[in-house]
């Protein structure tokens, strides 16, 4: 542990040297002057060692700048600003303790200093110092396996597919760094594609965590099954395994999941409580894709049926999660509408575009309260 004391009296500094030595602290500095802290800091150095500084015992009264200035300025550098500061001080004013406490100072001693009562208010400062320390390494050990959470996450979600017969391609924005919103496609044969978009219960780690099992056990069964309606029943025994485990909260997602067939030019849908997508049929009318079951884990058995839509030579599709649709209403638009005339204005330019640029303004794209995805698809 390293003890910094700064006080422009030289036998004030000597005092405090005898008392840490005699309790047994060998590592410590004594400094008279602020601008001394600030070299030994190098608070205005452009690249700044790590100076390890556990506890700082800085008087008040000092000449051009005084320990109430000097705290200030090290709460406002990050990498300082949980050193515990013990002020030291023979003032009697009040308002100026209050003031030295008010800036960051953790606690202050009245000289003369008394032995015990130094010693006592260190072992409480070490004390603070080495918690807030631990605090610090958790969080980064937390940042870093989020960080790693977010890349297999992201990993998991499907590559565009940028053809000229077929365009299948996803903009992916969470609310924080894991997100409950989740898509992916997969080739079932020479004709046909299975793509779902879904959207977990809530957001953050829970949710990315069922997310990402989900996105395991649907990879087998698009392969398995491919069928709309089977492939939906399969999500849905699974979710009734894990909620019969976790008797605290029952998970459940919505999603839309489709079987595109390019050479029966048909679209097979099971909407499961998801907001309606919409399909732009030949550049002529909108169809909302609507239908289908309820949320899947809502019930160990549910009731699901597909629906299909025929189209002739093209066909254009939009999905999208709530978190789109809300963030419209939150601007006083009638998110829903504007998701549908974004659906059917015009076929979108998906090789060039990013697929929400087109129903969000790029204003409304970051700080959402929850996960957006908007995926598109043209045929």
């Amino acid at each position: 542990m390293s003890i910094v004391i700064v006080d422009d009296n030289h036998v004030n500094l000597y005092l405090i040297e005898k008392i840490l030595s005699r309790a047994g602290y060998q590592d410590f500095i004594s400094l008279t002057s602020a601008q001394e802290l600030f070299d030994y800091l190098q608070i205005d150095s452009k690249y700044p060692e790590s100076v390890p500084v556990d506890v700082i015992l800085m008087d008040i009264m000092m000449p051009e700048i005084d320990g109430i200035e000097a705290c200030r300025r090290l709460q406002e550098i990050p990498h300082l600003k949980d050193i515990p500061v013990l002020f030291v001080t023979a003032l009697e004013d009040t308002n100026k303790v209050v003031e030295a406490l008010d800036v960051g100072g953790i606690d202050y001693i009245m000289k003369p200093i008394n032995k015990v009562e130094l010693l006592a208010r260190i072992r409480v400062a070490l004390r603070l110092k080495y918690e807030k320390d631990w605090h610090k390494e958790q969080e980064e050990k937390i940042r870093t396996e989020l960080d790693l959470s977010m890349q297999i996450q992201s990993s998991l979600l499907s590559e565009p597919i940028l053809l000229d017969e077929l365009i299948i391609k996803a903009s992916h924005l969470p609310a924080n760094k894991l997100a409950g919103d989740m898509y992916y496609w997969y080739k079932i044969d020479e004709n046909r594609y299975g793509i779902i978009l879904l959207d977990m219960m809530g957001h953050g780690i829970s949710a990315s965590l069922v997310c990402m099992f989900i996105n395991s056990v649907l990879r087998d069964a698009i392969r398995l099954h491919g069928d709309p309606e089977a492939v939906i029943q399969e999500l849905n025994r699974w979710m009734a395994q894990i909620n019969k485990k976790d008797t605290s909260m029952n998970y459940y997602f919505t999603a839309i999941y489709l079987v595109i067939d390019n050479k029966a030019k048909t679209v097979e849908y099971v909407n499961a409580g998801h907001p309606p997508g919409y399909a732009l049929i030949d550049h002529n009318h909108v169809v909302p894709l609507a239908k289908g079951s309820c949320a899947v884990g809502f019930f160990p058995q549910m009731k699901v049926e597909k629906s299909v839509i025929h189209f002739q030579d093209h066909i254009q599709l939009l999905l999208y999660t709530d978190g789109v649709m809300e963030a419209l209403d939150h601007i006083g638009e009638d998110g829903l509408q504007l998701l549908e005339e974004a659906a059917s204005s015009k076929w979108l330019e998906l090789k060039t575009g990013n697929p929400i640029d087109y129903v969000l303004p790029k204003t409304l794209h970051h700080n959402q309260p929850d996960d957006m995805c908007v995926l598109t698809v043209q045929v």
